[in-house]
C-alpha cells in the first residue's frame, strides 16, 4: 500500500480524537479485541509484508567490525582501562566483581556495560474502526543479525532524546513525555539484561494518543493481534517491542477452544485457579531475595582476572561468555547517519525457555528466581532455562543448567513456541537466543528457587519494577502469540 493510500485509509477510518475514558484502569476488553484482530485491521498482513519489504530496501545500514583504535570519541581511560565516550554520556564498559551466596553459589569477574540513563521504550496506540492499533517502526540497529526489525514507536536513551548525539529529534517522543498528548495504558520502569548491563532500566510504556498522529513512511499501524502473530517469525519483532507488549494487562481471550490453547486462555485470566496465590508467591520470592547474599563491586576494567584486551576485542581467556568489540556504522535514516561504538558480542546462541504445565486445566509456567549482578535487586523472576549452552559444555552433568536437557530433548508435540529471536541490537552484536515454551505433564518436586505461575500472575507483577527479567518478558509476549 502506497503512502498516499495508507494516509487516506487512516483519515477515513480514524476514531474520534479523544480516546475512551479509562480512568478506572486500562480497558481489558479493548486490549483483548485488538489481540483477537489479525485480519481486517487497518493493514492486512499482505499489506504489512509489502510495506516492510519496501522499508527493507529503503533503510540501509552498513556495519563493519573495526579495531578499537578506529573508534571515534571513544577511548580507554589511562588508569582504569574503562572504555568511555568523550561526552561522559551514552554508556561505559567497566569491570565488575560479583559473589553470590544463595542457591548455586558462585563468584566471578567480568566486563559490564554501565548506562545509568533511563530511556523510553514506548508503543503509541490509537483506535481505528473501534479497534486499538499500535504504531510500529521499521528500524535497523548495528547489532541486528538480519538488519531491519519491527520496533516500538519510540526507542531512545536519554542521550539520544536530549541531543548528545547531535542528531535529529526522536519522532513521536512528545506522546510519551507530555501527558496532554496521550493517556498511559501502562508505564513501568523495568530492567534490562542483568548479566551485561549494570542497573540499566527503561520506562516501558503504552500510550493512547489524543488527537491526530502525523504519518511517517517508516511507521505503520497494526493491531495487537497482528504484532503478536509476527512474533512467530524468527528475528522480526525486536526485543524492545517484546518487553513492552508483555506489560499490557491481559484478560480472557476468545481464542481456540481445545487443548493447550484453552489452558493458555485460562492462564491469561486473573480469576483462573492457580497453583499458588499471588501473596504466597510474593512471600516465597521476597524470602529468596532476603536470604540471597550478594556482593557486587565495580572495579577497573584493566583489573579483571581472566580477561584480556587486544587490538580488536576484550575477551575471556577461555574463549567463552562474550567479547567487547568495536563497529563502524553508516545509516541513512537514523538521527545520526554515521558513528562508531563498542558492542557486546556473545559467544554462542542462548536458550531461553519456560517449561509449561496444565494444572487444573490452567497453563502454568515454571519461573526461576534468577540472580544477575546487574539487577538493582539482584534477583528477578526469569524463565525456567536461561543460558548459553556453549558456556557450560565443559562442565560435568551435575553442573549443567537445570532443565536444559529436558527442554532441548522436547518432542514436537510438546513445543508450544520455538523461534530464534534477537536481543537488543543497539548494544549487543548479533546476540541471538532460541526462545521456547515446552509443555510437560511430568509431576515433579521443583527446586526451592522455582515456582509454577500463571501468565496472568506474571503480568500482574509486571505492573511493578524489578520483578520479571527481560527474558521472561520476551517469553510472555511470545507465548501470547500462540492464541
Amino acid at each position: 500500500m502506497g503512502e498516499t493510500s495508507m494516509t487516506q485509509a487512516i483519515m477515513s477510518r480514524e476514531h474520534p480524537a479523544e480516546p475512551p475514558d479509562n480512568t478506572g484502569g486500562p480497558d481489558l476488553e479493548r486490549i483483548a479485541a485488538s489481540a483477537a484482530a489479525v485480519d481486517g485491521g487497518l493493514l492486512s498482513m499482505t499489506d504489512f509484508r509489502h510495506w516492510f519489504d519496501e522499508r527493507r530496501k529503503a533503510i540501509r545500514m552498513d556495519v563493519r567490525r573495526i579495531p578499537f583504535a578506529e573508534l571515534q570519541r571513544w577511548s580507554f581511560q589511562p588508569v582504569t582501562g574503562n572504555l568511555v565516550h568523550d561526552s561522559g554520556r551514552f554508556f561505559a564498559v567497566e569491570g565488575l566483581r560479583a559473589r553470590y551466596d544463595g542457591p548455586n553459589p558462585a563468584s566471578w569477574s567480568q566486563p559490564i556495560m554501565n548506562q545509568p540513563e533511563v530511556g523510553f521504550l514506548g508503543i503509541l496506540v490509537k483506535e481505528f474502526d473501534g479497534v486499538l492499533h499500535c504504531l510500529m517502526q521499521a528500524k535497523a540497529e548495528p547489532g541486528n543479525a538480519e538488519g531491519l526489525q519491527l520496533s516500538p514507536t519510540v526507542q531512545a536513551t536519554r542521550s539520544n532524546y536530549t541531543g548528545v548525539h547531535e542528531g535529529s529529534a526522536v519522532r513521536y517522543l512528545e506522546y510519551f513525555t507530555d501527558p496532554g498528548k496521550g493517556r498511559a495504558l501502562t508505564d513501568v520502569l523495568l530492567s534490562e539484561h542483568g548479566d551485561w548491563f549494570y542497573r540499566k532500566r527503561n520506562r516501558n510504556m503504552v500510550v493512547e494518543a489524543v488527537g491526530d498522529v502525523p504519518e511517517h513512511e517508516d511507521y505503520c499501524w497494526l493491531t495487537l493481534g497482528q504484532v503478536r502473530r509476527l512474533l512467530g517469525i524468527p528475528d522480526l519483532v525486536n526485543m524492545d517491542t517484546r518487553t513492552v507488549l508483555a506489560c499490557l494487562p491481559v484478560g480472557p481471550a476468545g481464542g481456540p477452544s481445545d487443548g493447550a490453547a484453552t489452558a493458555l486462555t485460562a492462564s491469561l485470566s486473573a480469576q483462573a485457579p492457580a497453583a499458588h496465590t499471588l501473596p504466597e508467591l510474593l512471600r516465597w520470592f521476597n524470602a529468596i531475595r532476603a536470604r540471597s547474599e550478594v556482593t557486587v563491586e565495580p572495579v577497573p576494567l584493566a583489573a579483571l582476572d581472566d580477561w584480556v584486551r587486544d587490538a580488536d576485542e576484550i575477551r575471556h581467556t577461555s574463549g567463552r561468555h562474550f567479547a567487547i568489540v568495536a563497529v563502524s556504522v553508516e545509516a541513512g535514516n537514523r538521527e545520526v547517519t554515521g558513528w562508531t561504538q563498542p558492542l557486546l558480542s556473545p559467544r554462542g546462541t542462548g536458550v531461553v525457555a519456560f517449561l509449561a504445565k496444565r494444572i487444573n486445566g490452567v497453563l502454568h509456567v515454571l519461573a526461576h528466581a534468577h540472580p544477575e549482578p546487574g539487577y538493582v535487586d539482584i534477583v528477578e523472576l526469569g524463565p525456567t532455562v536461561q543460558c548459553v549452552p556453549d558456556n557450560h559444555a565443559h562442565l560435568p552433568p551435575e553442573r549443567q543448567p537445570r532443565f536444559l536437557d529436558e527442554v532441548l530433548a522436547a518432542r514436537p508435540e510438546q513445543i508450544l513456541y520455538d523461534a530464534v529471536q534477537s536481543e537488543e541490537g543497539g548494544r549487543f552484536y548479533r546476540a541471538l537466543s532460541r526462545y521456547m515454551v515446552v509443555e510437560t505433564d511430568e509431576d515433579r518436586a521443583v527446586p526451592e528457587d522455582y515456582r509454577w505461575m500463571t501468565v496472568a500472575q506474571l503480568v500482574t507483577l509486571l505492573q511493578h519494577s524489578n520483578y520479571c527479567n527481560i527474558q521472561a518478558r520476551s517469553l510472555i509476549a511470545c507465548l501470547q502469540s500462540v492464541w
